[in-house]
């Protein structure tokens, strides 16, 4: 009896299944047929879609996946990917998977650290920018329009191209997409000076639920403002106007490391104190790792310094002597170079690599997770210690400290959806990367980054704790792929935005009111504010 209703349930569910496949077939069948009527005729849309059924569709659906936590036989794929090569194939994408009730997903650079912009539990569609790449460098108003799916070094060569004495503030990793790095904040080595990349944008290009293509006039003050920072809840961005910011002929790069038994703690102790104080010019990253130790088995910690000064090394080593001894920087550590070299050094990459490099889209992942705090007070030296037990005790773990101050401190927190200024010393961002295939391995790692996570929480911002959207991580909170619920969409929207939310809340509510711009991480609608 029991085998028989084994058999009878099986049966059920395979036809539920095929149903399922069925309904979904006919749907991307008109969601595919729609699509023509609304692009542009001198633009076909033919060739910007790949169905699941295309040969091409593994290798386009597989470029941008960086997390291979999320490229797995179980990880649900896409009914088809639009890698749109004209604005009008965005909106086509937008009013027809409206129309059919299909989801999106927007992917620039792929480097959603949870996969939100390739992976939905729902039928769904991928709308690729990776082709609207443009950038038009305009150096006499000291401005550039650049589209979303560019990269951030094909923006930095494109500049430089243009000029030595101008750049930037944005990330560090050259092959993040523009069009996620920009709605999420957006931070790099110049934003103690010039602030985040949110900053220094003047204007926008935005395709609306409506499929609408809106700039800042006439999508409005709030839209706008909720664009740059909050996420991509509200439309999808076709491109950005940005304010060139200027750089000095020769920046001054440099590297150093200092393991506990040369004194580390004292020295990042000393860092806690002073590199939110600094000069608006310097920009001092603390990393700290599990390395080897100098006996068989055995493992240390180090810490790396690793700066950016907006200057020639000369004036870098005489103000880190007055206000920062303890350092030890010395001139055979420092490195001169133009700014755009100094992105090259940042990337890590190897000594006299070509600058060219920034163009290049490599197709690689890894299995990661990571998370983020906020700190905003000195952290003790026993307590240092104790991280680092913990450190030896969870690794391969790294953690980045990044310090806040200058610029950063005079910007309030509510002129961006990026909440996270003044009365912040340091962001810290944790990573954790392995190479074993599978759940288990998964499991394994993860935990033990949680851990690190866990045992940083007396230290840390409270109250919330705060996280970083860049730095997505969907253990603070997360909806399911096609429902936002308010309550839970607030404790991770307090955490990214804090008192920014509501505003949030607001504009997402005008603008997008059936809650068709969605992912587990995204701004809610308020239904009531809707309803009245």
């Amino acid at each position: 009896m029991k085998a028989s209703m084994s058999a009878t349930l099986l049966v059920v569910s395979a036809l539920l299944l095929l149903v399922s496949l069925a309904a979904s077939d006919t749907v991307l069948d008109r969601f595919l047929q729609c699509l023509p009527s609304h692009s542009h005729p001198s633009h076909p849309i033919s060739q910007a879609i790949y169905s699941n059924t295309n040969p091409s569709f593994e290798s386009i659906l597989q470029a941008l996946i960086k997390n291979r936590r999320f490229f797995t036989p179980a990880t649900p794929k896409p009914l088809a990917i639009i890698a749109a090569v004209h604005e009008s194939h965005v909106q086509a994408t937008v009013i027809c998977a409206k129309s059919n009730g299909l989801q999106i997903r927007i992917r620039s650079g792929g480097h959603d650290y949870e996969g939100l912009s390739y992976v939905s539990a729902v039928p769904f569609i991928i709308l690729d920018m990776f082709n609207l790449r443009s950038i038009d460098i305009d150096i006499a108003s000291e401005t550039a329009w650049v589209q979303s799916g560019a990269t951030l070094g094909e923006l930095y060569y494109n500049i430089a191209s243009k000029s030595n004495i101008h750049g930037f503030p944005a990330g560090v990793c050259p092959t993040v997409g523009i069009g996620g790095h920009f709605s999420g904040g957006g931070f790099g080595t110049m934003m103690r000076k010039y602030g985040l990349s949110v900053d220094n944008i003047i204007d926008a290009q935005l395709v609306d639920v409506n499929g609408n293509i809106l700039n800042r006039k006439t999508m409005g003050e709030d839209l706008f403002w909720a664009i740059r920072g909050g996420g991509a809840s509200f439309g999808v961005i076709l491109s950005w106007k940005i304010s060139l910011v200027q750089v000095p002929p020769t920046v001054t790069a440099f590297r150093v490391a200092r393991t506990l038994e040369e004194g580390a703690t004292d020295v990042f102790y000393k860092w806690q104190l002073v590199a939110s104080k600094l000069d608006k010019d310097l920009f001092i990253r603390a990393m700290s790792q599990v390395v080897k130790g100098s006996s068989e088995g055995s493992k240390r910690i180090s810490i790396s310094f690793i700066g950016l000064f907006l200057g020639q090394s000369g004036a870098l080593l005489s103000l880190l002597s007055k206000s920062f001894p303890e350092l030890g920087l010395q001139q055979k550590d420092c490195k001169e170079m133009r700014w755009i070299e100094s992105v090259v050094f940042w990337a890590n990459l190897p000594n006299a690599t070509s600058t060219d490099v920034l163009l290049n889209r490599p197709n690689q992942a890894s299995l990661f997770k990571k998370k983020s705090d906020f700190v905003k007070h000195v952290i003790p030296k026993n307590a240092l210690e104790s991280i680092w037990k913990v450190m030896i005790e969870v690794e391969p773990i790294w953690m980045q400290w990044n310090p806040y101050g200058g610029r950063m401190d005079e910007i309030s927190a509510t002129a961006t959806p990026f909440p996270h200024r003044a009365g912040n010393l340091f962001k810290i961002e944790y990573s954790t990367t392995w190479i074993e295939e599978g759940i288990e391995a998964t499991n394994h790692h993860t935990s033990l980054l949680r851990q690190l996570h866990d045992a940083m929480a007396p230290y840390v911002s409270k109250y919330p704790r705060e996280a970083f959207l860049n730095y997505r991580d969907l253990d603070i909170g997360s909806n399911p792929s096609n429902q936002t619920i308010f309550e839970e969409a607030k404790i991770y929207g307090s955490k990214y935005f804090k008192d920014n939310f509501p505003r949030l809340v607001t504009v997402k509510s005008r603008v997008d009111p059936d809650n068709f711009f969605k992912n587990e991480q995204s701004i809610p609608v308020n239904f009531a504010r809707v309803k009245a």
